[in-house]
């Protein structure tokens, strides 16, 4: 039985999994987007998240654990030093799934997953701005019940 085992097994053995993982984080990273299945990008946004997360980290402890994963040398200083200061201020979600549609010969759906580009703006939400909500909300419906009241008294 499959009780309590997380995670797609993708049609692969565990160590060709985990080296597809790798590999894909390592492309991702590098070029900041790439094109996948639906399943596999959602398998990878997993690692990518983790992996951004250890950048955020930047002590040397980090970065040997994204070594690990991540195959070039190169792309984990991309990582500590480009990509994961984009992100200080965002709490996670780090990647964007785009579907593309299904694919040519086995139909199966098409992604691209790439890094978030915009900044994150943490949504405040103020007092002041409750009030003015709920203020042109009454009006509305004191407008509305007004011109329901119009119509009764034009019958």
């Amino acid at each position: 039985m499959r009780h309590n085992k997380s995670g797609r097994r993708l049609g692969r053995n565990s160590s060709h999994r985990a080296a597809m993982m790798r590999n894909m984080v390592t492309s991702l990273l590098e070029h900041e987007k790439i094109t996948t299945t639906d399943a596999r990008a959602k398998e990878l946004r997993k690692v990518v998240d983790r992996m951004i997360t250890l950048g955020k980290r930047g002590d040397l402890h980090a970065r040997r654990q994204a070594i690990k994963v991540i195959q070039d040398r190169k792309v984990v200083g991309k990582l500590f030093e480009l990509i994961a200061p984009r992100y200080t201020d965002r709490p996670g979600g780090y990647t964007r799934i785009i579907k593309l549609g299904n694919r040519l010969g086995d139909n199966a759906p098409q992604v691209i997953i790439e890094l978030v580009e915009e900044e994150f703006t943490p949504r405040v939400r103020k007092a002041a701005d409750d009030k003015a909500v709920a203020e042109s909300v009454a009006t509305e419906v004191a407008e509305a019940t007004e011109a329901a009241a119009d119509t009764k008294q034009a019958e």
